[in-house]
């Protein structure tokens, strides 16, 4: 939509909001030192708005929580924009100037009133008119989500309905007003940053593009391909045809965290050649050719790290690295010498340089002002500018700066996994506090603190389904089965229940969840899986 994936706003802009959304995101727990920011804006009386299927932790500290049916986001926010709309709170001067295609998103959601937004989303009518008005009305409002929005078949259409909600009242490219995908570790956003991306080059710079195409090629001395490579999701096809042989692993452990994970599990033990570069033993890891054992970015190397409001921050090592472990950058270089390329022995500061010599977005960010500042926000295109604490000022701008901000039309489908008699129950997948991702960096020690893993249902269910609170059951899906505790959850409503993917040694969740893919984004659709439950006899 803007023409790079980053939040737009700074955590000192969420402080000072007046309304502050999370959408699809439990922060609380997921991002609990965002959270702290979100808990600053309360305290200067901010509204809290939380859009979730559960009445997370993070609801609790709501002014209202809004509990949708899974899969229903772009239903409400289709919803909210029509009653925005039709009440006249509609920001036309910044419409009219910094937008196109309002006319046809007008008419795409039309449709959706507030009685058949309420039909469809489960929420009350009542609400979802109380939250347009406060979103529109609000003088700064920060809309927040996360994997709840984006893990679904429609997952960039989702993204795009919310955007279209800040296009609407013109809550973006101002100060305290802002888009922000809260990022789920803490260097995602460098990862992209950096070109992590099938299409991209560092600087989301595009592959297509032949002029940027040559001053790559120009740096390293080698010819670039001009077509985009695949995204993990294709990855895996790619291996079910035989086109994907060799893969090489660096910090993920797909065994563990790919949906439809036994398709997955299965998919890498046919490869002829597996590569794990990690930390530590991962199931993974398990299965691979060759492991090679990575120093830890905290504590045991240098390099930087950009976090959720676009913030690049220096990483120092203070220990060295146990046993035969190395540094990434190490290992890729040692690895290069063997395959022919003298890539030398940079340092951090060397590998940042190049970063800053390619990517126009980074150029004036010295490691020395790094040092400095305690980090800066991209863009930072030269050695004498501050960095960026918000982006798209030049919407606001007259004359307007670059193009205009497009509206898109964004029709609602329910989840591909659908209910039936079968499937009546809608699994959705999320993390807790204590844990973090497939638990390999959280998961081998004893606490207290430790979760056990459960299957969360609602109470009626339980009594539906013939299961006592603390009975053990089968649950299936229509990809495999697994067996779980059951932990009654008042908080849930009927029909819904929640596993996490932290602890797959006691419920291994993604054996349930679909691997049916948004064509987009190439996301699975983890957060929507149709289950059915039984007793464990015995």
């Amino acid at each position: 939509m803007f023409g790079a994936g980053g939040g737009t706003s700074s955590y000192e802009e969420v402080r000072a909001a007046d309304l502050v959304v999370l959408w699809g995101s439990n922060a609380r727990e997921t991002h609990p030192i965002f959270f702290h920011h979100v808990l600053k804006a309360l305290r200067r009386r901010a509204r809290l708005v939380v859009v979730d299927p559960r009445r997370t932790s993070s609801a609790a500290w709501a002014d209202l929580w809004l509990g949708l049916d899974v899969g229903a986001d772009i239903a409400l926010a289709n919803t909210l924009a029509r009653e925005i709309i039709h009440a006249g709170l509609v920001n036309e001067p910044f419409v009219r100037h910094a937008t196109t295609g309002f006319d046809a998103y007008r008419d795409a959601v039309e449709p959706y009133t507030l009685d058949e937004g309420a039909r469809i989303t489960g929420v009350p009518a009542d609400a979802l008119r109380e939250f347009a008005h406060a979103y529109a009305r609000a003088d700064r409002a920060q809309l927040c989500w996360t994997l709840g929005i984006t893990e679904h078949h429609n997952a960039v259409d989702n993204v795009l309905a919310l955007i279209n909600l800040a296009l609407l009242t013109g809550h973006v490219g101002r100060y305290g007003s802002g888009l922000n995908p809260l990022r789920g570790q803490n260097n995602v956003q460098g990862g992209g940053d950096m070109g992590a991306i099938p299409n991209k080059f560092p600087g989301f710079q595009d592959v297509e593009d032949a002029a940027v195409r040559a001053q790559f090629e120009q740096a390293w001395g080698v010819p670039l391909p001009a077509r985009p490579g695949w995204h993990l999701t294709q990855m895996f096809d790619a291996m079910e045809r035989g086109d994907l042989r060799a893969v090489y692993v660096l910090g993920e452990n797909p065994a563990d965290s790919e949906a439809d994970v036994q398709r997955a599990r299965r998919l890498l033990d046919g490869l002829e050649h597996l590569v794990v570069q990690d930390l530590f033993l991962t199931r993974t890891a398990e299965r691979a050719d060759v492991v090679l054992p990575a120093a830890a970015d905290w504590c045991e190397a240098e390099g930087t790290v950009t976090s959720s409001e676009r913030r690049v921050q220096r990483v120092r090592k203070s220990i060295d690295p146990p046993g035969e472990a190395r540094a990434d950058a190490e290992i890729l270089c040692a690895l290069a010498e063997r395959l022919g390329h003298d890539w030398g022995r940079p340092s951090a500061q060397d590998v940042w340089d190049e970063v800053r010599s390619l990517s126009p977005m980074h150029a004036g960010m010295r490691y020395d002002r790094l040092e400095a500042t305690g980090g800066l926000q991209w863009p930072c295109p030269d050695e004498d500018h501050p960095g960026s604490q918000f982006l798209h000022a030049r919407l606001w701008e007259r004359p307007r700066a670059g193009p205009p901000a497009p509206f898109s039309v964004t029709p609602w489908a329910p989840p591909l996994d659908e209910l039936t008699d079968d499937y009546p129950i809608r699994l959705t997948t999320g993390r807790r506090l204590d844990s973090y991702n497939t638990g390999v960096q959280s998961g081998g020690y004893r606490s207290p603190l430790r979760h056990k893993e459960a299957l969360l249902l609602a109470p009626e269910d339980g009594a539906r389904h013939g299961v006592a609170d603390g009975d053990r059951v089968r649950v299936v899906s229509r990809r495999g089965e697994v067996e779980a505790p059951v932990a009654f959850d008042p908080s849930l409503r009927p029909g819904l229940a929640f596993l996490t993917l932290h602890f797959s040694d006691q419920v291994d969740t993604n054996v349930l969840t679909s691997d049916r893919w948004d064509e987009k984004s190439g996301t699975a659709e983890f957060k929507a899986t149709a289950i059915r439950i039984a007793p464990v006899a015995g």
